[in-house]
């Protein structure tokens, strides 16, 4: 009898393709995406295997001497996949604002203090944060070049907006 279960995938494989979904928290997405585009931190959702239908993604920052970068390096000692935070939202999405341009945005206003200033950033990036948890994606992909696949992804924790 044939149930289209490949008992092979629930031991795991080291072959990526055998990832049919992927569940990662909402606050690592929003993380990773911040310190990416902040920081310029290498913070990537990161896969490890032996790989399965179902798995975990987990915030990792890359080290100078792991793969980085947009296109799902993988790391060469692990055989990890490093999926790229930007990939888990829309790209409607704005970037992060940074402190010089709410500054500008207050000096527009005419009321600049220090102390504003800084709620109002506050108050800036916690409605960026707010428009990432909105923006989140149902699937991904996963791979890159001519091997790619699209996953689901399963959030946790966390609330979507």
């Amino acid at each position: 009898m044939t149930t289209g279960f490949d008992r092979r995938t629930e031991r795991g494989s080291d072959d990526p393709t055998t990832v049919r979904s992927v569940a990662v928290t909402v606050d690592d997405v929003v993380t990773a995406l911040e310190a990416h585009q902040r920081a310029d931190t290498p913070a990537v959702l990161r896969v490890t295997p032996p790989f399965a239908g179902r798995m975990r993604a987990r915030l990792h920052v890359v080290g100078e001497t792991g793969a980085g970068g947009g296109e799902d390096p993988t790391d060469a000692e692990t055989g990890a996949i490093h999926l790229p935070p930007e990939r888990f939202v829309d790209p409607a999405v704005p970037t992060v604002p940074t402190v010089d341009e709410t500054e500008d945005d207050l000096r527009r206003e005419g009321t600049y203090s220090v102390e504003r200033h800084r709620e109002f950033h506050e108050a800036a990036v916690e409605s960026w944060r707010e428009a990432v948890r909105s923006g989140l994606v149902d699937r991904v992909t996963v791979g890159s070049g001519d091997e790619t696949h699209t996953v689901e992804v399963k959030y946790l924790g966390g609330e979507r907006a």
